[in-house]
């Protein structure tokens, strides 16, 4: 009998569903009942807007170095180096980092306070569900010179 094994972690939540379902369910909630407090329009909507053009680029500087490294860009395919330049420098979760300024600009865009209250319930999803197992995952193919790397670089900033 034969067990099949895939280089890549396993996650228990994909992450754009982490984010997504907290960000859906505030913006559902201020549709229906309203939000607790009302906040002013412009001031949401531009930071909202900073935002996500904050995730345009730095997620696409995130994947050009991924593409340069011929490693994999979308969320669960198999790592093949562990990356050390561009935005890695800073983040060991560059693309998580640019989700959440994402989550959080979509948030402010919509305007939704309920679904800016729910953008950390996201980030604890995202951190449960995606990152600790994709930190195992790299621990375990990469050993030695993933630890190292998580001893020099922060998870977030």
């Amino acid at each position: 009998m034969s067990t099949c094994q895939t280089d890549a972690p396993t996650f228990r939540i994909w992450p754009p569903v982490a984010l997504g379902v907290p960000l859906t369910l505030g913006a559902t909630l201020t549709a229906t009942v309203g939000d607790p407090v009302t906040i002013a329009h412009r001031v949401p909507q531009l930071s909202g807007a900073v935002l996500v053009l904050m995730f345009a680029m730095w997620n696409g500087w995130t994947l050009s170095v991924m593409a340069a490294h011929r490693t994999a860009i979308l969320p669960g395919g198999a790592t093949s180096v562990v990356l050390r330049s561009g935005p890695f420098r800073v983040s060991r979760n560059p693309l998580y980092l640019g989700l959440i300024a994402l989550d959080a600009g979509l948030a402010l865009l919509t305007p939704s306070v309920w679904a800016l209250l729910f953008v950390p319930v996201g980030i604890a999803a995202l951190r449960w569900g995606a990152i600790e197992p994709e930190e195992r995952y790299l621990a375990a193919k990469f050993g030695a010179e993933y630890q190292a790397y998580q001893a020099r670089v922060r998870r977030w900033l």
